[in-house]
């Protein structure tokens, strides 16, 4: 009963130091409006750690975190000023009860506002933390977290999928001869080996932000906050790529195993409940999406300004003279070379590059409209979007190829080159009107890269099992009766369905209760 909450609706919260008392004083606006991230808990919480708007000597500091005791750790009961309750069914994460809660004239000690960074004297005197960023130390963590949960996840689903198209036999591809596992169709192969290639570019994203928070969380410590903006700004955009396809990808997964996907003995239905709350929770993606395109943005200006910029953002430092530009179409061979993941990663660059210049200069055409700053911004938000989303994909791709430096068998090296490429040309494939809008491939470019989408989908078939019991999801864990590794697929899914509730008796009690009375009547 001592775990704690998180309500997230800072913005309409207050804590107004009294210095007579030393203490806070919280009020919250209405109760409907007020939410908790699923680690809190409405009806089993004692505690909430909340973001209030903090108020001192008159002024206003923006967001800022304190402990809220909620209930009476004797009796459980809500403490005055408190309304706290379950916000009842959801989509997911039904065993967790997220609350809603109301605050009025709720008072806390001074002590209880965490103050590693930002303080409050006890007359009210404020000393503001040396970052701003610092107060979303939390969610940058979190949505790190998320990123690696989002390949964890597409993993697990690839995996049945796959598992299963190996067992699963079907119609004929030559008349007369077996059925071939469906694997072999060059369409399912096209649905899921895309997928596969993502499922090990998002491990080795998740495996980046994880080093990446750690790396930067010691820098903090030392005192040095000069990567905190990147990295909030990157683990939000990432968050919201990484789930926004691994949901997607999920559904592909279960209408691949057919009929059989839409049993809940496949696993699927309940990795996608679970895992779809990922698009809202830590923030809606679409609003994070916007939160990197606000760092982007910034560091254009800056770059346009002279800045040298490092990070991830160093391209926009970069002239458009030294963008790919491809030769004519009678001219061979081409400057962009697609089987060359390097020359990939560039183009993803300028893509990304590109798409940031045409969102920024859609914000200054808006403003010598005589726009607000935040009209600007409000009617450039598709471009945003649309910005950020080639960012995060140059990352993704340019953090996969760099991976492979790190490979040194010869055989592994060469299985995961074809991922990396298949990666790399299927989200060209998929997003072709910005290369050729961009100017950075040309149309026989894009129509080859389709062709060896297909070359690549053969080439993997014969690896494809190997690459997902790779990931070693143990039975337990994966809970598929599709993507069993023994593979005995049809035994043991005869087995689960005999143990349907429905079964346990041969004739259903509605017989007995009703259809039984009224044949006697009849």
């Amino acid at each position: 009963m001592g775990c704690l909450g998180t309500h997230l609706r800072g913005l309409e919260t207050t804590a107004t130091y009294d210095p007579a008392m030393q203490e806070f004083v919280l009020n919250s606006p209405t109760v409907s409006s007020i939410k908790w991230w699923p680690g809190g808990l409405g009806k089993t919480t004692n505690h909430a750690i909340v973001l209030a708007q903090l108020y001192t000597q008159g002024n206003c500091h923006g967001l800022h975190t304190f402990i809220v005791p909620i209930r009476d750790m004797d009796t459980h009961v809500p403490l005055p000023g408190i309304v706290v309750g379950d916000i009842g069914p959801k989509f997911g994460f039904s065993e967790v009860d997220n609350g809603y809660l109301k605050l009025e004239n709720v008072r806390i000690p001074r002590d209880n506002m965490l103050m590693k960074y930002a303080k409050v004297e006890p007359d009210g005197t404020y000393l503001k933390p040396p970052s701003a960023k610092l107060t979303y130390g939390t969610m940058v963590f979190m949505r790190s977290l998320i990123v690696g949960k989002s390949a964890q996840v597409l993993s697990k689903s690839c995996t049945i999928a796959i598992r299963y198209s190996s067992v699963r036999h079907q119609s004929e591809i030559r008349p007369g001869e077996p059925e071939p596992q469906i694997l072999d169709y060059q369409t399912q192969q096209y649905k899921l080996f895309p997928l596969l290639a993502m499922a090990y570019a998002f491990t080795f994203v998740g495996q980046y932000m994880s080093q990446t928070y750690h790396r930067i969380s010691g820098d903090i410590n030392q005192g040095d906050f000069s990567e905190l903006p990147e990295l909030h700004a990157l683990s939000a955009g990432l968050k919201a790529f990484t789930t926004w396809a691994t949901n997607s990808a999920i559904e592909v997964c279960r209408m691949s195993c057919g009929g059989h996907g839409y049993s809940r003995s496949s696993a699927l239905p309940d990795i996608y409940v679970n895992f779809t709350p990922t698009c809202t929770y830590e923030g809606e993606n679409t609003v994070m999406m916007l939160q990197t395109a606000r760092f982007l943005v910034k560091s254009y200006q800056q770059a346009k300004a002279g800045q040298q910029l490092s990070g991830i953002v160093s391209y926009l430092n970069e002239p458009k003279h030294q963008r790919l530009q491809p030769q004519p179409v009678a001219a061979r061979p081409t400057v962009v070379d697609i089987n060359d993941l390097a020359s990939l990663v560039e183009v993803y660059k300028q893509r990304a590059a590109t798409l940031v210049d045409l969102a920024a200069k859609s914000i200054q055409q808006e403003l010598q409209l005589r726009k607000s700053q935040e009209d600007a911004w409000n009617n450039s938000a598709v471009d945003l979007v649309r910005a950020t989303d080639a960012h995060c994909h140059y990352v993704v791709v340019k953090l996969f190829t760099d991976k492979l430096g790190e490979v040194g068998d010869t055989a592994i090296h060469s299985v995961m080159s074809t991922l990396a490429l298949l990666y790399a040309l299927n989200g060209i494939k998929n997003n072709s009107g910005d290369f050729l809008q961009a100017g950075l491939l040309n149309v026989p470019q894009v129509l080859q890269v389709s062709v060896r989408v297909k070359e690549l989908l053969s080439q993997l078939r014969p690896n494809a099992v190997a690459l997902v019991d790779a990931f070693d999801h143990h039975d337990r864990k994966l809970n598929s009766v599709l993507g069993r590794y023994d593979g005995n697929v049809y035994e043991n899914l005869f087995e689960w369905a005999r143990r349907s509730p429905l079964n346990s008796t041969e004739v259903h009690e509605s017989f007995h209760k009703y259809l039984k009375p009224l044949r006697s009547k009849l």
